[in-house]
């Protein structure tokens, strides 16, 4: 079977992003398939090519994917008109290379929202099967967090949301929430699968005797990590009111660290100095081998959120399976599946929302209690294993897309 997979932020784990699509695209290979990835260039993620871009196209293969890259710069620090430019771009070029690219079943993945539309092009015109990956749902995420207010644009995203669930003969949703949310704008018989982000195992694995710490954290000091974009969704203002609360009694004892980039990271940083929180470091972000390392070195992982309920059940955080790789606890700050999964298997501690004082706590007692830790630890790796092991999601993954295809195929000869 030949795949014309599109993802727009697609990176090999020599990026510092998620490389989901990477791991399926290749076990995708490994099970006998073509795969033809074709992607932008996004600022955190490397496609893994060097060659020159010819009339903003360059092509190559990486680890037996086919690669198209699209010359599309994108960066989170990029205002929303521009961001929905290149959106609007990768879409339209996307488009013509669905046209004419040789494949058997066309696989898209959000967000973007648009990232369905050459998918509903090969559907209608080239009456290929499509399936439609959702990662978080659009437009119901930016309304809830008042990002995107216009009327106008809210309802060309809920029409075009529609159309590509409507159109596609399969979807996959990373989370219950998001699975929810297709089964609603679609119709009944739809075929919907739930495959999470996966952990990488080999990759994080605590076994791994390598790992490292900032020069400014101490050997002895407790060390929370924050993996991931700085931005408005994520809520990261909460652990600096936290910060500050631990400055207030003077414990200089535990560290926050944040790798990543986003919007507000220069915002949060300047905050961080004007309220001297020498308790925070802010560093760049790292690729996924060295990113494996810190976490090594790390007490905690925090999975944290705005408090907007559509979050609850509505996204699937690349970090929280690091994290639970890696054999780390996990600090989460709101309710949602999340949550329960902490709650339910012991493998870390959940905060309410908006305490500051509460999460200040809860860390201080983390940081005293070793053998509670050095448990959790134990519990999460063990849920990695168990629920959550990238290999046996991409299973899941290719039977899926195997079974999509070979449903269209029999359609065909009805």
């Amino acid at each position: 079977m030949k795949v014309l997979y599109f993802h727009q932020h697609f990176s090999t784990p020599q990026g510092a992003t998620g490389i989901r699509s990477y791991e399926m695209a290749k076990h995708l290979v490994e099970r006998g398939h073509q795969v033809t990835m074709v992607c932008g260039s996004y600022g955190g993620g490397k496609s893994g090519l060097n060659n020159t871009f010819v009339r903003g196209v360059r092509r190559g293969q990486i680890d037996g994917i086919d690669l198209i890259e699209l010359e599309l710069p994108y960066s989170n620090h990029d205002g929303f008109i521009k961001r929905s430019a290149i959106f609007i771009k990768f879409a339209v070029k996307s488009t013509f290379i669905v046209l004419r690219e040789p494949c058997d079943l066309i696989f898209t993945t959000s967000t973007p929202l648009t990232a369905g539309i050459p998918g509903i092009v090969a559907k209608y015109i080239r009456n290929k099967p499509f399936v439609f990956e959702v990662r978080d749902l659009w437009p119901e995420l930016p309304r809830a967090m008042g990002v995107i207010r216009n009327p106008v644009a809210l309802g060309l995203m809920d029409l075009l949301e529609r159309v590509s669930y409507r159109a596609a003969n399969g979807c996959i949703g990373l989370s219950p929430g998001i699975v929810e949310g297709i089964r609603k704008k679609s119709n009944a018989e739809k075929a919907i699968s739930m495959i999470p982000n996966g952990s990488d195992l080999e990759l994080f694995d605590p076994g791994n005797s390598e790992e490292w710490r900032p020069e400014e954290v101490r050997s002895d000091d407790f060390m929370a990590v924050f993996t991931g974009a700085h931005g408005i969704a994520n809520g990261l203002d909460s652990v600096l009111d936290a910060a500050c609360v631990l400055r207030q009694r003077k414990n200089d004892s535990i560290k926050f660290v944040f790798i990543g980039d986003g919007k507000l990271k220069q915002t949060l940083k300047k905050r961080a100095q004007r309220e001297e929180l020498r308790n925070c470091l802010f560093l760049d972000p790292v690729p996924k081998q060295k990113l494996a390392k810190l976490l090594q070195g790390a007490d905690a992982g925090l999975m944290i959120l705005a408090d907007i309920p559509a979050f609850y059940y509505g996204t699937s955080p690349n970090k929280f399976f690091d994290y639970i790789a890696a054999g780390l606890p996990v600090v989460n700050n709101y309710p949602g599946w999340l949550a329960e999964i902490i709650e339910k298997n012991k493998c870390g501690v959940v905060v309410e929302p908006g305490n500051a004082e509460k999460f200040a706590d809860i860390l201080e007692n983390l940081a005293a209690n070793k053998n509670d830790l050095l448990t959790m630890g134990r519990n999460a790796r063990m849920l990695a294993v168990k629920e959550f092991s990238r290999k046996k999601l991409a299973r899941s993954f290719v039977d899926y897309l195997e079974e999509i295809a070979g449903e269209n195929k029999s359609e065909a000869h009805i």
